[in-house]
C-alpha cells in the first residue's frame, strides 16, 4: 500500500516513476482511476494525487469520459 503522501518523498517519486514507466512501455494504455488504483494497489487519495501530478506535468491527459492516457499529441480524447 502507498505510504502517507507527506511521509516519504522517495516512495512518492518511486510510484510516479513506476506509473510513468507503465504508460511509456504500453503505448495506448488507457486507464480509469479505479483501474489505476487496482493496478498499482493505491488508495483513492494517493492514486488521485499521482494521476493529478502527472496531468499537471502534462505527461497524462484526462479524456472526456474520465480515463487517463499519455499526452503525446496523438492520443484520442
Amino acid at each position: 500500500m502507498w505510504p502517507s503522501m507527506n511521509k516519504d518523498n522517495g516512495a512518492i517519486q518511486d510510484v510516479l516513476r513506476r506509473v510513468r514507466g507503465e504508460f511509456l512501455e504500453m503505448p495506448g494504455l488507457r486507464l480509469t482511476s479505479e483501474q489505476a488504483r487496482r493496478l498499482w494497489r493505491l488508495d483513492q487519495t494517493s492514486c488521485d494525487a499521482v494521476l493529478g501530478a502527472l496531468v499537471d506535468a502534462r505527461f497524462l491527459a484526462r479524456t472526456r469520459d474520465g480515463a487517463f492516457v499519455r499526452q503525446d499529441g496523438s492520443s484520442p480524447r
